[in-house]
């Protein structure tokens, strides 16, 4: 991975016997999510306080070397590269907006990250919790912008996300997300910075450039700031969020710089992953196609994606089957049904298949859609579109309460995988068709 800042510290290493697992928040294909209690809170009874609800994510060390010996291994035959890279990435990131790893579990059946616990669920479920309704505009631009935010500071530290989407992204007690989950992503130098603007004809939204050098102009009145079109009341900030509010626009991806992702004539970057991952309703046409690599454009499709889906409730180019969704990937245009607005567009623009022509970080925050918006105080909006009401932890939390077993139930998760009768699923049976180890 791609930094100049100077790694941090290795987290601490936990014991599951420091920690009780209390139940299982979701499974996917890497790995188990439990909410985890420490021993000595859950031992005090009556829950504990909101500083140590954590979610523990638990991989199977078999699975992965059985993904790797089947799939496509790394180098040394380390079939534990993207779990070590995925450590590598929360132990790099310092934003509010990512998980901070608070410790890390490895025995010889399981690995484990530990980071603090999102009680607000993931945007699919925030929508299912809402009848299945699809989000308003006002609420759409709220996740979108600190999407916008997060895969900045992400391609700024030299990593590609490859796997946006709803359920990757989780709600905080504060409202605002988190996004999770990197055991997909890669490392590239970091996009290289557009030619210098043209000062000559400054755009009307060139206060909202993360380079320019002047503050964005958000209007204020008694206290309040005009972030979203509407007052929000601005929050204290602590000196994490505070500092990383302030530095995520000027020290973050050089691609915010730029209207595209590429374009042509521009110096480009020509270092790309020809890996073949992602989530299959979520995919890039270039990840589709293979040929010629993908790069930092393949999260801006992600974002199109997500944002169709948050207005429509369905993703773009589902098919009947896996094949049938990935032609139409690389040959349907999106349909946008409705009257031309400024969200419709941004998505059109999002879904470009041609990744030369598709916005980046800069296009995206100049769009009409996020006219008005006040990027460096994005973080400080108090009113988030839903917050979470703070869960009652405290009836399984005391010390009468059961104890899961993590590594049986991880065992017991991926013993069809580990035993190798499960290496292919027919078309549709499972949503995941990334080699990962």
């Amino acid at each position: 991975m791609v930094s100049t800042a100077p790694m941090p510290p290795p987290p601490p290493q936990l014991s599951l016997a420091d920690l009780r697992a209390m139940s299982v928040l979701g499974h996917g294909a890497r790995g188990v999510v439990f909410h985890v209690v420490p021993v000595v809170a859950a031992a005090a009874g009556g829950g504990c306080s909101a500083d140590q609800p954590m979610a523990l994510k638990a991989m199977s060390r078999a699975a992965a070397r059985q993904k790797s010996a089947a799939g496509e291994p790394a180098p040394g035959g380390d079939g534990l590269r993207r779990i070590w890279f995925e450590r590598d990435v929360l132990l790099a990131v310092r934003h509010p907006l990512l998980p901070s790893l608070r410790g890390v579990v490895a025995t010889e059946a399981v690995v484990g990250f530990a980071i603090d616990r999102c009680a607000g669920g993931d945007l699919n479920s925030l929508r299912r919790r809402q009848a299945g309704r699809a989000f308003s505009d006002a609420a759409i631009r709220f996740y979108a912008a600190e999407l916008v935010l997060v895969l900045e500071h992400l391609h700024g530290l030299g990593v590609v996300y490859r796997d946006l989407k709803p359920d990757n992204v989780l709600i905080q007690g504060s409202g605002h997300i988190m996004l999770v989950d990197f055991d997909l992503s890669t490392s590239l130098p970091p996009p290289l910075p557009p030619p210098p603007p043209d000062t000559s004809s400054p755009s009307p939204s060139s206060s909202l450039s993360p380079n320019s050098s002047r503050r964005c102009n958000c209007k204020r009145k008694n206290n309040k700031t005009l972030i979203f079109g509407h007052f929000s009341s601005r929050r204290a900030a602590s000196p994490e969020s505070s500092s990383s509010s302030s530095t995520t626009s000027r020290a973050a991806s050089p691609a915010s710089s730029s209207s595209c992702c590429s374009s042509p004539g521009a110096r480009t970057n020509p270092a790309k992953s020809n890996s073949f991952v992602g989530t299959e309703y979520y995919v890039a046409p270039e990840v589709v196609a293979g040929s010629g690599g993908h790069d930092y454009a393949v999260d801006w499709w992600g974002l199109g994606v997500v944002l169709y889906e948050m207005l429509y409730g369905r993703t773009p180019f589902r098919g009947r089957s896996r094949r049938e969704t990935f032609q139409r990937v690389l040959t349907a245009q999106p349909e946008l049904p409705g009257e031309p607005t400024p969200l419709r567009d941004l998505i059109a623009r999002l879904l470009e298949k041609d990744s030369s022509k598709r916005l980046g970080a800069n296009g995206v925050k100049r769009h009409a859609f996020f006219r008005g918006v006040c990027w460096d105080r994005v973080l400080d909006v108090a009113q988030p579109p839903f917050i979470p009401m703070p869960d009652d932890d405290s009836a399984g939390s005391g010390a009468d309460a059961e104890t899961l077993d993590v590594e049986k139930v991880v065992r017991e998760t991926f013993a069809l995988s580990v035993t190798g009768t499960s290496e292919e699923k027919p078309d549709g049976g499972d949503n995941d068709f990334s080699i990962f180890f």
